[in-house]
């Protein structure tokens, strides 16, 4: 039985590396869908070579603002993304993952509006993807897990899910965000509170219970603080509870439960040493999991 499928992005180029590696996930990384030279063949052969390598693949939409209020800005915007579902397709993911992107009403009107882009995506997406949606590490931009939860009941369909960026929701349920202490909110993140958070998560999920994940530290941009991805090891917030939470939770409350949930994570850090900091998130959590079976 597979507990959960293990990952990074990678291109087409990339692919031979992550599968020799013994990686069982890939996902098709966002600039793959806006590059001219990507054309249908590029897919194909993404295709050809991941449905024998890998277990689960994945895509990373562009990153386009959501909602907007121009008509003509969100129309040209779900062209763009409904185009990029059937690239998506055509490699034969089974997720498309977006972030959701900046406020532009500052209150409710924005989950609304994202509930009602996602709607008119869905009918472009087809019957056996799903469509995730990426939790954020700033409240300047929408993305809580509340937020998501809302909209997801507001679509109303099984197929939208929860994509739990686990270093934007510590950010975030943190508070880092508005105040920048990093040390001072790790320390006070403990096994529990991831814990709790994949609990709500498990709760929204339908299909797939999708988790990623880098470190980060902060950089100030005039007043707003903007994360910086960092090596595995280099950064917040700290692996060992986080591998230790994620260990009891897989084989006590999902694999221990029955649950059908497909579960899966993908390490989103810096290019430079993503593979190897993907097979040392993999292992912390694995040699943990031992413990628990």
């Amino acid at each position: 039985m597979i507990l959960f499928d293990w990952g990074t992005y990678n291109g087409l180029s990339k692919l031979s590396r992550a599968a020799t590696l013994g990686m069982r996930l890939t996902e098709i990384p966002p600039w793959d869908f806006t590059r001219r030279s990507r054309g249908p063949e590029y897919f194909d052969a993404y295709r050809e070579f991941a449905s024998k390598a890998f277990t689960t693949v994945t895509a990373h939409a562009p990153y386009y603002n959501l909602v907007s209020d121009t008509p003509s800005i969100e129309a040209r915007i779900l062209r763009a993304m409904s185009a990029a579902v059937a690239k998506a397709a055509r490699a034969g993911a089974e997720i498309f993952n977006m972030h959701i992107g900046w406020r532009v009403y500052m209150d409710d009107r924005d989950l609304e509006a994202v509930a009602d882009f996602v709607k008119k995506l869905l009918e472009k997406t087809p019957e056996n993807m799903y469509i995730s949606l990426e939790t954020t590490y700033t409240r300047r931009q929408i993305g809580g897990l509340d937020e998501i939860r809302a909209i997801i009941e507001m679509v109303g369909s099984p197929r939208v899910i929860p994509s739990l960026q686990l270093e934007n929701v510590f950010m975030y349920e943190k508070r880092v965000d508005m105040h920048g202490n990093f040390i001072a909110a790790d320390k006070e993140t403990g096994i529990d509170f991831w814990l709790d958070v994949l609990r709500r998560a498990l709760r929204m999920s339908h299909g797939f219970l999708s988790l990623r994940f880098s470190q980060v530290t902060g950089v100030y941009f005039g007043r707003r603080l903007l994360k910086k991805r960092v090596p595995l090891g280099k950064g917040y917030p700290s692996l060992q509870p986080l591998a230790d939470a994620l260990a009891q939770f897989m084989v006590r409350e999902v694999r221990g439960k029955g649950s059908e949930l497909r579960m899966h994570i993908i390490y989103t850090g810096p290019p430079e040493t993503k593979y190897e900091d993907t097979i040392t998130l993999y292992a912390e959590i694995m040699r943990r999991v031992v413990q628990h079976l």
